[in-house]
């Protein structure tokens, strides 16, 4: 069988579409690999210069590995926003396979926009209840929860009064009246040392939104990726040294920080993503000075 072991230099996009029938993929073809570089799945080719004419650019080893890979995943999902994870989780986690550049237009195809960035802005909130509900959370707090952090995620702006609904739709999943009204009682999730309060919860959807907009507004070029991926890599190291401890602090959320398979990897790289470009956002966006 054609396998990555099979492809051992650069390639032109010739060889790219004969990879893939060797692979069994006939339904490839050049204006296929053409769109694909559009949406960042794959990288442009290198260009070779020649004193008389030119040859055909060329494609690393590792964009033509990566196209098996895309390939193989493409089954899996039903749409191509869905696949540009792919490239996306391995710019954030592996150097020397995904270009920033190419990164830059994988992101924007997994944002996209009008319908795709609603089910993004709406996944993201389904997710964030998920991790934050309370399991006697009513029926018509956790509709109105998701409601309003995707109305936010598709570009309604965060206003004084607008952060005060979303305290109030996130304390009402997190601790309903039934449990938390009579005892006066805060909840906290997670382990001691980061709890996941209420204001960390708006916290966060302040910085999901934020990472959304700038991007709805193509306003995240190379340089904010590269820093968000710093601060991601720098984050997950100090993470990945305490996550035994915090494992075994969590209690019933122990689950949380187990280690993610490389299937999972791909698919959490938006999410990831998202989160860490917002908080960079929102912690260096300028303090308003009272008065």
């Amino acid at each position: 069988m054609y396998t990555w072991e099979s492809i051992s230099g650069p390639g032109t996009i010739d060889d790219l579409v004969a990879d893939a029938h060797a692979a069994g993929y006939p339904e490839m073809n050049v204006r296929l690999v053409h769109d694909w570089i559009s949406k960042g799945l794959l990288d442009q080719p290198r260009r070779r210069t020649r004193r008389r004419g030119s040859d055909k650019a060329e494609h690393s080893v590792n964009q033509r590995r990566l196209l098996l890979l895309l390939l193989d995943k493409r089954q899996q999902v039903a749409h191509l926003s869905a696949l540009a994870q792919v490239p996306l989780a391995m710019w954030l986690w592996w150097d020397g396979y995904v270009p920033t550049r190419q990164a830059q237009r994988a992101w924007a195809t997994w944002v996209g926009r009008g319908r795709r960035s609603q089910e993004v802005a709406r996944e993201g909130a389904v997710g964030l209840l998920e991790q934050v509900g309370h399991q006697l959370a009513a029926e018509t707090a956790r509709t109105r929860f998701v409601r309003v952090i995707t109305e936010l995620g598709n570009g309604k702006a965060l206003t004084v009064r607008g952060r005060a609904e979303l305290l109030d739709v996130v304390r009402d999943v997190m601790e309903p009246e039934s449990v938390f009204a009579a005892s006066g009682l805060v909840r906290a999730l997670g382990p001691a040392r980061t709890p996941m309060t209420v204001e960390a919860v708006v916290t966060h959807v302040e910085a999901l939104c934020a990472a959304l907009g700038r991007t709805l507004d193509g306003a995240v070029d190379g340089a904010l990726l590269e820093r968000a991926r710093a601060v991601h890599r720098a984050s997950m190291a100090g993470y990945l040294a305490q996550r035994g401890g915090l494992a075994a602090e969590a209690g019933q959320l122990a689950d949380l920080f187990r280690e993610p398979t490389l299937q999972e990897q791909f698919d959490q790289a938006g999410r990831q993503l998202l989160l860490i470009l917002g908080m960079e956002l929102i912690h260096r966006r300028p303090k308003a000075h009272s008065v």
